[in-house]
């Protein structure tokens, strides 16, 4: 269900989206960031996950996000919520002509711990690289995003 352009924009620029932010952990602890293709956050690692369209269920939206984001499909009951949080921008993905568009978020963050034996399928449409990082690694690096990096604390209560 997506948006034509000029109507997406003028969403964006009129009201907040409703997103998933998916905080993937191994049994090491590591987790799973890719470096953001696209504005807002561009350049940026970054977690993964997406926006929740109109008369779609937080069931499909995690199961649609998760194979899209991931290369296979979780359900939500196999995650672990870790909160509502806020994210603001003052870009968005769309260019700056001839006046920039901000992009608010509100984000449920939820955590799957993956098996070893899980493989992933990632896509490089919305991450350039991925990488599994360690807790100190998010923690200490400029060149992972704020918003990733407030995940933290609530992944280690």
């Amino acid at each position: 269900m997506y948006l034509e352009h000029d109507t997406f924009k003028t969403v964006v620029d009129s009201t907040c989206l409703v997103s998933i932010d998916l905080v993937i952990t191994r049994s090491d602890g590591r987790v799973l960031l890719g470096r953001r293709v696209n504005r807002p956050a561009q350049g940026y690692w970054f977690v993964p996950g997406g926006r929740v369209f109109k008369n779609e269920s937080l069931d499909a939206a995690f199961s649609r996000l998760t194979a899209l984001e991931l290369g296979t499909s979780f359900e939500r009951t196999n995650s672990a919520f870790l909160g509502v949080y806020e994210h603001f921008y003052d870009n968005s993905v769309f260019e700056a002509q001839p006046v920039q568009v901000s992009t608010h978020y509100v984000v449920m963050a939820h955590h799957v711990n993956l098996a070893e034996s899980v493989e992933l399928n990632l896509p490089s449409d919305q991450h350039a690289a991925y990488v599994w990082w360690t807790l100190d690694e998010i923690k200490d690096s400029p060149l992972v995003h704020h918003y990733t990096r407030a995940y933290l604390a609530a992944l280690t209560q």
